[in-house]
Order: C-alpha cells, then sequence, then structure tokens
C-alpha cells in the first residue's frame, strides 16, 4: 500500500513489481499530481490490521485494510481520507493493530502516546477525529506505532532496578560463585 500526502491510497500485489537490480529503472507505483507526495509505504500481512492515517490539523482516523480494494499500480489512487481545510495535508500512515499504541509529534515538540482502540474505524473517504489538539502555528509532524510499551520495558530491568547488569544471578546455580554452574576450573601446572 502506498499513500500520498492528499489523502490517496494504492493497494497493489507486491508481486505486480518485479525484482530488479539496483541500478535498474524502477516502476511506477503511484501517480501524483504536481505538488504530491509519497509519506508511506505499508506491507499488509492480514486483513485483520487497519490502518491509522493523520493529517497535519490533528484528525486521524483507522480504516480496515478490507476497504483499500486492490487495484494495479500506477493509478492516481482511491481516498483514504479527506483532506479538507480542517484536516490539512495527510503526515502519516501506519498500521495498527487493536492492542496497538501510537506516538503522535508536533513541530512545536509535543509528543502525545495513545491506544489504537480509542481511535474509531471509520470508512475510507471520511474526515476522521481529534487525535490531537494542535495550537496556532504548530502542526502535527508525524505518527509511529509504538512497538514496546511499558510493561515489557520494565520486565527487562533485574530486581536491584538496573537495567544494565541482566538477570539476577541465582546463588543455587553458582556454588563458587565464579561464573561457572561447576565451580572453580583447575588451572594447569
Amino acid at each position: 500500500m502506498m499513500f500520498s500526502d492528499a489523502g490517496k491510497a494504492v493497494r497493489f500485489d507486491e508481486n505486480d513489481v518485479r525484482p530488479m537490480g539496483r541500478a535498474a529503472r524502477v516502476v511506477r507505483g503511484m501517480m501524483l499530481e504536481e505538488g504530491q507526495h509519497v509519506i508511506s509505504m505499508l506491507v499488509a500481512e492480514s486483513e485483520a490490521q487497519s490502518v491509522l492515517t493523520a493529517t497535519e490539523n490533528g484528525y486521524g482516523k483507522r480504516t480496515m485494510i478490507g476497504e483499500y480494494t486492490r487495484h494495479g499500480r500506477g493509478t492516481k489512487g482511491m481516498i483514504a481520507i479527506q483532506t479538507t481545510e480542517r484536516n490539512g495535508r495527510v503526515v502519516g500512515a501506519v498500521l495498527v493493530d487493536e492492542t496497538d499504541e501510537i506516538m503522535l509529534i508536533t513541530t512545536g515538540g509535543v509528543l502525545v502516546r495513545t491506544r489504537v482502540s480509542e481511535v474509531r474505524l471509520m470508512g475510507r473517504a471520511t474526515q476522521g477525529v481529534t487525535l490531537i489538539a494542535v495550537d496556532d502555528g504548530n502542526r502535527l509532524s508525524g505518527v509511529q506505532r509504538v512497538v514496546e510499551s511499558d510493561a515489557a520495558a520494565d520486565a527487562a530491568v533485574d530486581p536491584a532496578g538496573d537495567p544494565e547488569a541482566g538477570p539476577a544471578a541465582d546463588p543455587a546455580a553458582d556454588p563458587a560463585g565464579d561464573g561457572s554452574p561447576d565451580g572453580p576450573k583447575p588451572t594447569p601446572a
């Protein structure tokens, strides 16, 4: 799937793009009008996933992948989200699952982390809902899926609270206290 900042998306089978060498000419994935740019390329693995799109004025929505019908590559695409004066241009599109979290980043340096489940599922040709309130002069500059949750990070920290120390040593597994489970090794004479 390819997404443009004009709110359009193209979905095609990756086999429509044949393997080529580094020096080969490329094939067209999406036809763009003057002033438009591709802002995201996604590889969908399952119809159960959804795409979260976000616009520069802080609006966004989730849409199930099944709503993006497959077409041939090189077309202008279908509407992924309305780009109106209210919404502004699209700044990001990410594949998400219901249990994921996202991070929203504004040009003013504000970061907001939120659960994907709090963003409503909507159809492709809608304007979306408010993801983040942006102040005058600022805009949303990006959206990213958060890969690791705080719970996973806390589990990686040892009981003493030192993340560098690694797992706590088990005295029963190291009776000699020298790092080997069998005790000290004899030194050659």
